[in-house]
């Protein structure tokens, strides 16, 4: 009798922001899988945010990089693996023979796994010679990592996710966790709804989706943490907070620090330079001075900037005046953006660092890692950080390059610069899962790479948490592990050490690694895997996510430094005394708002996972810039209209909103959008490219920049069934709908039915109906395809034109009648109500119009009640403060 087998789950890691949330993942027959949370993962204990969930909607091989190619006479034509890998091997190697070894560079990211990022070290800084390997993780938490080796002599997260719940107040600063960090915040949010007296502060110059939480929002003026920071040390002291015998015996550095904070001024001078109401500001410190149990969470608001290192030691040294640091609910948290940002730490990811959390510029560190690797040839100097690194590329120094799972032309800052930079270089080596993707034309070889659900290795969170990324899918076409690739050119440029037979002999030697002298003084570190050395295939396999250090078998450590000893040689954490300062270009004149970037809720970097998700597109599908209706009115721009923004460094175009977060002078642009999926809406084209003299962390979140109409004749979309080409469009976005593309449209040139036909690609022959009004400039047009709608056109003079959602469900019919073809052409749904507006909850596709007209209906109170109805906020929570603001909306206009 024959017995279907059944496909198992397979436990593996999200990978998305670094909450590091456990997947359950059951391949299906014919592709894709099952996404469900790992209710046994400690991180997120089964919950997933919508990302998560809808992980199963992006495995799908369209896009894909499946073979190498090698540029030849100025195309990208396919090769074998053995021909690129020796390109790549014999340009390496000449290269280095001409000039040296720093004249290559590796340039990595978050989003590989700690196995391949283990191997790019070694390579690098072992084998070729140079420390010119560095990572997007720079961009986003490299000012965290120099702050804790300041503050603690280690890169050293203390706490763990339970802190948070077990904490009596917890203050998030520069962090949207609402929407950056979802599962996370669920927790809080739980925390709080089990514990109403847990008090929530958010620091932060918008307000977020966030706020929606907190007890108290200081909406400080962006720069000004050191200011708050220094005022609240000073605070805390005079408050008689400050605990005397533990800064005695595990301190050093008091002193200096306090006296510093004290030349900041009192309470309300601090609040006044900050832009902070006196009486919040007291509040805040009177809240701090008075809760032991506080942890205060911190990212890209305060890493991101031009003084994100002493932000992040002016937020340690409040906590090590008190002592709470260490212990359960307290403690300074860095909540790191990439899923992989900590283990690319543990191994060396940066420029600066060595694996193992040795240090570069320490001899004995250098001999200890060169002793291990039996490295023939160890690099002695600190390597080129992100930004120097291009403009030591464009500039010729650095003549070939290797970039890996990352796209610096749209994430970088000055990215027009880095555009520049690949133009000129000499070898452009990339490893991708797209064929599509921005560096495609600079590239020389074009490696393909492993994608999520492929991947075997480790990732690690934000509370040092050490998890396996299994594949559950087979590898598509020829694509292959980074350290493979990494490994091939390594053995052919005749580099013994790399013959891996697989991810799980790199984690052990890792593992070894951090072992290795580790008993000694001047080597001495709390990354510690001693526990998981010697795993075969099969142990490693079954790795069991766990908290390093890991000391014993089977047992992580949840807690660091709780007693009072820390990774200084003294035992001794430091106060750092940071004096505040201004971010590198102010507003005014020609520029005189100030640009602000961040993560949406649905989508990821840049698109390239996500933007495979229909549903993850309704909540935004196109760039905005999030602007004070004052400043809109000032720059002559109104909202759902195009707008350019401009800075000294390049522009963007965007749709101007009013997202009602904005302060005045201040502006607000998502950073996912791409060349694949809009016309000019790279926002790090804008971004100034100043960093913090000490992390090189460039501060995306002060640029000042100018915004303007961008003038167009119509606003239009277009809903297709397959892509087209919109090179004749003045300005177009691209989002993938169910069953069909979206595009939104800006044109110069008028748009008639004969160019309608051209766009659409229909004939003289085609299945066409049109409807114009020439005095409203309105045109509206659709193709038919044996009766099945194959693409449609709605264009006008205002861009407020029909709803997207009920149209794009008209592509699921197998045909269209005539009742949906009159209601098609007069663009509004045949029935009252049928039209669900613009995605509020994606994890369950409830649209605004649906959730009001029940909130007003079935006169519900609270997100609760909605939840019950309609399921919206019911997964991941990521809406409910969204909702939260439709059911105050709703009862205001009822009660009017």
């Amino acid at each position: 009798m024959f017995m279907p087998i059944i496909p198992q789950a397979v436990r593996t890691t999200c990978p998305y922001c670094g909450v590091g949330c456990g997947v359950k993942a059951t391949p299906l027959e014919g592709g894709g899988a099952l996404i469900e949370g790992d209710g046994e993962h400690a991180a997120n204990a089964g919950r997933l945010c919508v990302k998560g969930s809808a992980l199963g909607e992006t495995l799908s091989l369209d896009g894909r990089l499946l073979y190498p190619q090698l540029r030849r006479d100025g195309a990208l034509e396919r090769a074998g693996w053995d021909e690129a890998l020796d390109t790549v091997a014999a340009g390496f190697a000449r290269i280095i023979a001409e000039h040296g070894p720093d004249a290559v560079a590796l340039y990595v990211s978050g989003q590989i796994l700690t196995e391949d990022y283990y191997v790019a070290n070694k390579f690098m800084k072992g084998y070729v010679g140079s420390a010119n390997i560095d990572t997007n993780s720079r961009l986003c938490m490299s000012s965290a990592v120099a702050g804790h080796k300041r503050a603690f002599g280690e890169d050293v997260v203390p706490g763990c996710y339970e802190d948070f719940e077990l904490a009596d107040a917890i203050v998030l600063v520069g962090s949207n966790a609402a929407w950056c960090h979802p599962t996370l915040f669920q927790r809080i949010a739980k925390a709080k709804e089990a514990r109403p007296e847990l008090r929530i502060v958010v620091l932060d110059p918008r307000r977020t989706a966030t706020c929606e939480l907190a007890d108290l929002h200081l909406p400080l003026k962006p720069g000004s943490d050191v200011r708050l920071f220094n005022g609240l040390l000073a605070y805390l002291a005079d408050a008689g907070v400050a605990d005397r015998a533990f800064i005695d015996a595990h301190t050093n550095g008091f002193d200096a620090a306090l006296e510093g904070a004290r030349a900041g001024g009192d309470v309300d001078e601090v609040a006044r330079a900050c832009g902070v109401d006196p009486g919040q500001m007291r509040a805040f410190y009177d809240l701090f001075a008075r809760t032991e149990k506080i942890v205060t969470a911190f990212s890209m608001g305060v890493n991101q900037s031009t003084s994100g290192t002493d932000k992040v030691n002016a937020i340690i040294n409040c906590h090590l005046l008190t002592g709470r640091i260490g212990k359960p609910g307290m403690g300074p948290f860095s909540l790191t953006g990439q899923p992989n940002a900590m283990g690319g730490r543990e191994v060396g990811g940066l420029a600066n660092m060595l694996a193992s959390h040795l240090d570069l510029d320490n001899p004995r560190h250098r001999e200890a890692v060169r002793s291990f690797w039996s490295a023939p040839r160890m690099a002695d100097q600190p390597g080129l950080k992100a930004v120097d690194l291009f403009r030591a590329i464009e500039a010729g120094t650095v003549k070939a390059v290797w970039i890996m799972a990352t796209n610096p032309v749209v994430s970088m800052p000055d990215a027009d610069q880095v555009r520049r930079a690949l133009a000129a270089c000499e070898l452009v080596v990339v490893s991708d899962v797209s064929a599509h993707a921005d560096l495609a034309p600079y590239a020389h070889v074009l490696l393909p790479a492993l994608a999520w659900g492929e991947k075997d290795g480790t990732v690690t969170n934000s509370e040092r948490r050490i998890s396996r990324q299994r594949a559950f899918l087979p590898a598509p076409g020829e694509a292959r592990a980074d350290w493979q690739a990494l490994c091939g050119v390594a053995g052919r440029m005749g580099h013994a050490g790399f013959d891996y037979t697989g991810a799980h002999e790199i984690f052990d030697e890792h593992a070894r690694l951090s072992a290795w002298r580790n008993a000694e003084d001047d080597c001495h570190r709390l990354f510690r895997l001693d526990a998981l050395i010697g795993m075969d295939r099969a142990a490693y396999d079954a790795l069991a996510p766990m908290q390093w250090p890991v000391l014993a078998q089977g047992a992580g450590t949840a807690r660091l430094f709780g007693d009072g000893r820390f990774s200084h040689p003294d035992g001794k954490a430091r106060f750092i005394a940071s004096a505040p300062r201004l971010p590198a270009h102010a507003p005014g004149g020609e520029y005189p708002l100030v640009l602000n970037t961040g993560r949406l809720r649905d989508q990821w970097h840049t698109m390239t996972r996500t933007g495979k998700s229909p549903r993850l597109a309704g909540h935004a599908p196109e760039p905005f810039v999030d602007l004070h209706p004052h400043d809109a009115l000032l720059a002559g721009v109104r909202e759902g209209e195009l707008a350019r923004v401009t800075s000294r460094w390049g522009a963007m175009v965007a749709r101007v909103a009013h997202g009602g977060g904005i302060a005045r002078g201040a502006a607000f642009v998502p950073i996912h959008w791409n060349g694949a999926n809009a016309s000019d809406a790279r926002v790090g084209a804008l971004v100034n490219p100043e960093v913090d003299p000490v992390s090189g962390e460039p501060e995306f979140k002060h640029t000042p920049v100018r915004v303007e109409p961008f003038g167009v004749a119509w606003y239009g979309f277009v809903l297709s069934r397959e892509d087209l080409d919109m090179g004749r469009v003045a300005h177009w976005t691209r989002v993938r709908g169910s069953g069909f593309v979206r595009y939104e449209l800006g044109g110069r040139e008028p748009m008639t039915f004969e160019a309608a036909r051209a766009l659409l690609g229909a004939d003289e022959d085609s299945d066409w109906i049109e409807y114009q009004d020439r005095s409203e400039g309105m045109l509206r047009a659709a193709l038919l395809v044996e009766g099945r709608l194959q693409a449609c056109l709605f264009v006008a003079r205002r861009p407020d034109l029909p709803a997207r959602a009920w149209l794009g469900g008209l592509f699921a019919q197998e045909t269209l009648g005539p009742r949906e073809r009159a209601t098609l052409l007069a663009g509004h749904p045949p029935a009252q109500g049928a039209d669900p507006g613009p995605t509020v909850c994606s994890c369950f596709g409830v649209g605004r119009n649906t959730i009001c007209a029940a909130i007003r209906d079935k006169e519900l109170k609270t997100t609760q009640d909605v939840t019950a109805c309609l399921r919206a906020g019911g997964n991941c929570g990521s809406c409910l403060p969204e909702i939260r603001t439709l059911l105050l909306n709703v009862r205001s206009s009822v009660a009017a």
